[in-house]
C-alpha cells in the first residue's frame, strides 16, 4: 500500500466573507483554488458545488473556515504553498485571518483515498495536545507514512508478536 499526504488548515477570518475587509480573499479564492488544481502532485480537495470550502462550518464561529486537500507528497504541497503564485495570497493571510485562529496539521492517508474533514479535525486537536507523531505532524517536523498491512495470524510476522 503507498500513502499520500493529507492537510487542513482551520482558520478565523478578521470579519465574514461578504464584509468588505473579507472581500480581497473572497476575490482571489478561484484563482488560489486554480492555482492548487494544476500544482504537480495535487489529488483532491475539499469543496462544493461553488468550488471552494467556505460554506462548509464545522465550529459554532461563522468565521471559522476549513480547507483540506490531497497531495502525492509533502514536497509537492511545499512547493504548492512556497513556490507558487499561491505563495502571494499566502504572504497576505494576517489581512484576512486572526493569527489566534490558524490550526493546521498533516498526516498520511491511503493513495486513492479522501480523508474525513471530522478526521482531520481530531488530528490538528491532537497534533497541539500531544506534538508531531505518525499521526499528525506539521511541515517543521514531518514523519514518514505509517502503513499497516492485514495479514493472517499464520503470517510470521504475526506469530512473532502474538508469542505463538
Amino acid at each position: 500500500m503507498t500513502a499520500q499526504l493529507a492537510q487542513i488548515n482551520l482558520g478565523t477570518m478578521v470579519a465574514p466573507v461578504d464584509d468588505p475587509r473579507g472581500a480581497a480573499f473572497m476575490g482571489a479564492l478561484d484563482e488560489i483554488n486554480a492555482i492548487a488544481d494544476r500544482a504537480p502532485g495535487f489529488v483532491w480537495r475539499l469543496q462544493e458545488d461553488n468550488g471552494n470550502a467556505t460554506s462548509i462550518h464545522l465550529f459554532d464561529d461563522p468565521l471559522a473556515l476549513v480547507n483540506m486537500s490531497v497531495w502525492e507528497s509533502l514536497d509537492e504541497l511545499r512547493d504548492y504553498v512556497y513556490r507558487s503564485g499561491h505563495v502571494d495570497f499566502f504572504r497576505r493571510r494576517a489581512e484576512w485571518f486572526r493569527p489566534e485562529g490558524k490550526r493546521v496539521a498533516r498526516w498520511w492517508v491511503p493513495t486513492g483515498s479522501v480523508p474525513d474533514v471530522r478526521d482531520g479535525v481530531r488530528r490538528v486537536e491532537f497534533l497541539e495536545r500531544h506534538g508531531p507523531s505518525p499521526y499528525a505532524f506539521g511541515f517543521s517536523r514531518p514523519t514518514p507514512p505509517l502503513l499497516i498491512e492485514p495479514v493472517t495470524l499464520e503470517d510470521p510476522g504475526a506469530r512473532d508478536l502474538s508469542g505463538r
